[in-house]
């Protein structure tokens, strides 16, 4: 069964436009994959022998992004396409709208229609990546080929590819009985109001949702066996693994994201590959790795994929201070679990799709001091963990460029993921500056899974958490009883010690000690001494 989606509807108009002029087009890749795992596709790519300067031409809103390597971004409007020179149709007053149809029936130009048409909003346009097919030369820089050749064989083009669960065409033409074919519907009055209805693209709804995969299957064109590893959950290299990874050395983590990903094993030659070229990896950009490391962190199976990492080799070459983890025991008492490596990889698998990257980063980090502070005295300690973990964490934050507000999210979480442990003895003004933290509850959610991947122990995060959504936010940052302004008029001269001051009203003021401005001034004299000229203000 395939979504309903205007991705999807944008996706088939092109493939439909392109058919229409005589050129082969299908989709391609990670979206056939998809469909094929009953999954919904984050995007629709479309393969073509059309060259850059066709589909340039040929669709009105285009972008070309990536044509040096056949690649144009196609924009349509509602799941359809604007043409060029639309038959019958006089000058447009404005962008196309759509009267969608759920029955495939075509439409009519009657009054109902056009005035719903002209009420309905214009959707946002949707954007399609439209690749040439083409072969790829030599990858010098282990990312781009230096030149590409482009073809007519759609067979050619997928034997460039990565893995052959990604080497798959989608042939839409095989979806319906009657086939794909673009309808233009001409433009019609109604009264002042002009409306163009775009392309018809999609069969009728109801055929697909009463299809099933048979129907998709058929439509599937392999030519590399991509099919067949689904079915038997393998990531494997097309042609040659190590050629692959020479190509672009990045594939290697791809590699064993889609496997964490999808609960599938890395095939024997790939994976044997990416141990011997692993040192590679580090010629990637640092970016390209972030990005690949923070998907792996946040599409619920980052446990898995750090595994991988690991067990390939690659994890001591992107991120070594993770690995140095590895056999640094830990207190049994306190973490039955075993070292701090087999810790980290608790949390990890506590993460869920769609989590805060800023908590993964924090979960897979948060214990990165501890091989560097490990000691044995009457038991095994990690004394000033914290702060070695803060200044490893920010070094890869530094590498890895991420910005200075994921950076400084991630550092806290992991500056402040032990303070938990003395909540039950802070004082109140202290337990609500903790609460104050930016976005608490991923501090208390990277404290959840810390302690369910060691003793279990809930009693502090209980603690925390209960006082936490039982106090008001007015509570925990009260109105100010008194400011600088107000020490300026009761005769305090402006400087450095004014911090000291209003810290202490604040703090009597959040132990309920003082309610009034009053009472902080009058807190201030006597902690502090009266201004030397103060004859004025409140008091």
């Amino acid at each position: 069964m395939l979504p309903d989606s205007r991705q999807l509807e944008a996706a088939l108009a092109i493939v439909a436009e392109l058919r229409a002029a005589g050129h082969e087009a299908y989709l391609a890749g990670g979206c056939v994959r998809d469909l094929l795992l009953g999954r919904e596709p984050h995007d629709y790519d479309v393969a073509t022998s059309a060259t850059p300067d066709v589909v340039l031409d040929l669709f009105p809103r285009t972008f070309a992004v990536g044509a040096h390597f056949g690649v144009v971004l196609v924009a349509t409007t509602c799941g359809g396409i604007q043409p060029q020179n639309p038959q019958n149709s006089s000058p447009l007053s404005h962008p196309f709208r759509k009267e969608r149809e759920m029955d495939g029936a075509p439409s009519t130009c009657g009054e109902a229609n056009l005035a719903s048409a002209a009420q309905a909003e214009l959707a946002p346009p949707q954007v399609t990546e439209v690749a040439t097919f083409r072969s790829d030369g030599v990858y010098s820089d282990g990312r781009h080929p230096d030149a590409v050749r482009y073809t007519l064989s759609a067979e050619e083009d997928v034997r460039r590819r990565d893995f052959t669960i990604n080497g798959l065409l989608l042939d839409a033409e095989g979806l319906s009985p009657q086939g794909l074919k673009p309808v233009i519907y001409s433009s019609a009055t109604c009264g002042t109001t002009e409306v163009v209805l775009c392309y018809k693209t999609l069969p009728n709804r109801h055929f697909f949702a009463d299809s099933g995969d048979r129907t998709l299957q058929n439509a599937v064109i392999d030519y590399v066996g991509g099919v067949a590893d689904l079915e038997a959950g393998v990531v494997r290299a097309i042609g040659s693994a190590e050629r692959r990874f020479d190509e672009d050395h990045l594939r290697m983590l791809r590699g064993v994201r889609f496997a964490a990903r999808f609960g599938f094993a890395l095939e024997a030659e790939t994976a044997a590959a990416m141990r011997r070229l692993a040192p590679k990896i580090v010629a990637v950009s640092r970016e390209r790795v972030r990005d690949e490391l923070t998907k792996m962190l946040t599409e619920g199976a980052a446990r898995r994929a750090f595994e991988l990492l690991d067990e390939t080799g690659l994890l001591a070459q992107v991120l070594p201070e993770v690995a140095r983890m590895k056999g640094v025991e830990q207190p049994p008492q306190y973490h039955p679990e075993g070292d701090v490596w087999l810790h980290t990889l608790g949390l990890l698998g506590q993460l869920e799709a769609g989590c805060s990257p800023t908590l993964a980063w924090a979960a897979l980090l948060h214990d990165v001091g501890k091989p560097a502070t490990f000691r044995r005295a009457e038991r095994i300690r990690f004394d000033g963990h914290v702060e070695v973990g803060v200044a490893i964490a920010a070094e890869i934050c530094r590498r890895f460029r991420f910005s200075n507000d994921e950076t400084q999210r991630t550092l806290a979480l992991i500056e402040n993921h032990m303070r938990f442990a003395d909540a039950p003895r802070m004082k109140a003004s202290t337990l609500k500056r903790f609460f104050r933290l930016e976005n608490f509850p991923e501090h208390l959610a990277l404290h959840r899974m810390d302690c369910l991947a060691s003793s279990g122990n809930l009693d502090h995060w209980n603690f925390v958490r209960e006082r936490f959504e039982a106090m008001p936010e007015e509570t925990v940052r009260p109105t100010p009883l008194i400011t600088g302004r107000e020490l300026i008029a009761a005769g305090y001269k402006p400087g450095a010690s004014f911090k000291p001051m209003l810290r202490a009203a604040e703090d009597a003021q959040l132990e309920g000690a003082i309610s009034t401005a009053e009472e902080a001034l009058r807190l201030i004299r006597e902690r502090f001494g009266d201004a030397p000229a103060a004859s004025l203000g409140l008091g």
